[in-house]
């Protein structure tokens, strides 16, 4: 086995923190050093995944409250605005990276701080320091997209980074695209107390995921109050005496306190100086094989190599990498990758929905697991998508509570092609949301048998 020399990773979110524990695993004497110009630890850990997690859990945790018989009558106050925005703090450590930079130390890598550039193939320097190395890492992720609107530039507007870190709830806001990053602020602060409008240029919320997810969405958020205005485009935005008006395509204006921009992620590249290393590099991100590889001696993973941009599958290119780095032969599968949308009901999806042959099927869960779950009972769904002639799963949707967390067996299952009749063989616990997998199951069955 041929060992790395230096590995320098331009990075230290979580795909970079991820690749350094991952190749130290499989080599305990490389030289690592990780290079960062803002906070180890990265998007996620700051401005994503766990602040805005940890925003969303007073909400859905009182909402699902005055749900449950018993504990609704116990329910008598309203949201702490104040500890929730503290508990924000504690699990963010206020944004102070030092547990991280020390995490990246335990693992015997050196974490230099700064503006990193590749000067040339396997040169790289950080201020007046020059650091060589035989592999480069490319994890410098992704900034939030910001659409060209007539008047945006001089409006206060939020990004996904402002909005979870305010310390005020606006009373009114406008969320500027129906994404997953969109639909989940806009829950969270309509729950908080604001008056909320999304708008969405396509013609549903959620429009890359299941149209039928999308639905059920949008239909509970207008049960809730939060307005949608979709199919239509912001054309113009000017700043108000209370705040600021919208301007739309096909609908009249709205006037809000605030703007929440949530249109999309870019990635990083810029300023690095990757373009001089004769890379293919395109609007999605840096073209890579199916190893992480690059080019000679240089990998990309997460935001950056745009495969997808979730934390998780930027996790997983970290391993890939590391173990081609480290002399392995390893390649990556993207058949089942899993994505949850933690609104109140989550959105669950994993593989593909549709195709030549395809056959879906959908059970509602609104019956018996709810029914111990809630009062009143709220729509949810399981849909499942197979190849007939393999007879094994190709994709899954889930809609309901905690649906992000049931659809692990259903991401195994695509995965590894388990059988539709191992599946049907499997016990599932009642009462709980996983039955409803069986069930769906059963449904699927009857129509491969009908297509073939």
């Amino acid at each position: 086995m041929t060992k790395p020399g230096r590995v320098v990773v331009l990075g230290a979110g979580s795909s970079g923190e991820h690749f350094v524990g991952a190749l130290r695993r499989l080599d305990p004497n490389v030289e690592i050093v990780v290079v960062e110009r803002d906070l180890a630890g990265g998007e996620c850990s700051y401005y994503a995944c766990l602040p805005t997690k940890t925003l969303l859990r007073p909400t859905e945790a009182l909402a699902a409250a005055r749900l449950a018989p018993g504990a609704a009558g116990a329910v008598t106050g309203e949201l702490d605005v104040e500890r929730v925005l503290w508990w924000r703090d504690q699990v963010t450590d206020g944004r102070d990276d030092a547990w991280h930079a020390g995490w990246i130390a335990d693992q015997d890598a050196e974490l230099v701080r700064g503006e990193a550039r590749v000067v040339r193939p396997g040169l790289v320097s950080v201020g007046e320091r020059e650091i060589e190395c035989s592999h480069l890492v490319i994890a410098t992720g992704s900034s939030p997209a910001v659409p060209s609107v007539e008047g945006l530039e001089d409006v206060a507007y939020w990004t996904n980074r402002d909005a979870v870190w305010t310390e005020h709830i606006p009373k009114s806001l406008v969320v500027l695209g129906g994404g997953p990053v969109g639909v989940e602020l806009a829950q969270f602060f309509h729950r908080m107390g604001a008056r909320v409008t999304v708008v969405e240029h396509n013609d549903r919320i959620l429009a890359r995921l299941d149209p039928d997810a999308g639905a059920l969405l949008a239909e509970r958020f207008e049960q809730e109050g939060i307005a949608i205005r979709a199919g239509v485009r912001a054309l113009r935005v000017e700043a108000t005496s209370a705040g600021l008006r919208l301007h739309l395509s096909a609908s009249r204006p709205i006037e809000a306190e605030q703007l929440l921009v949530a249109t999309g992620r870019r990635t990083n590249l810029d300023g690095w100086g990757v373009e001089g290393l004769g890379l293919a590099i395109t609007p999605r991100g840096i073209e890579v094989d199916d190893r992480m590889r690059a080019g000679d001696g240089v990998w990309a993973i997460g935001d950056a190599a745009g495969v997808a941009l979730l934390t998780h599958v930027g996790k997983y290119q970290a391993r890939v990498a590391a173990a081609n780095i480290a002399g392995r032969d390893v390649v990556a599968d993207y058949r089942a990758i899993p994505a949850a949308v933690f609104t109140d009901p989550q959105v669950a999806t994993v593989g593909v929905m549709d195709g030549d042959g395809i056959v879906t099927a959908r059970y509602e869960i609104t019956g018996g697991r709810l029914s111990t779950y809630e009062r009143p009972r709220r729509p949810g769904f399981v849909k499942l998508a197979a190849d007939p002639g393999r007879r094994v799963l190709v994709g899954a949707v889930a809609v309901g509570p905690e649906a992000g967390e049931w659809l692990g067996q259903l991401t195994l299952a695509v995965r590894a092609e388990v059988p539709i009749d191992v599946l049907l063989d499997t016990i599932q616990p009642y009462p709980t949301f996983s039955e409803a997998i069986f069930n769906a199951l059963r449904d699927l069955e009857t129509k491969l048998e009908a297509a073939v």
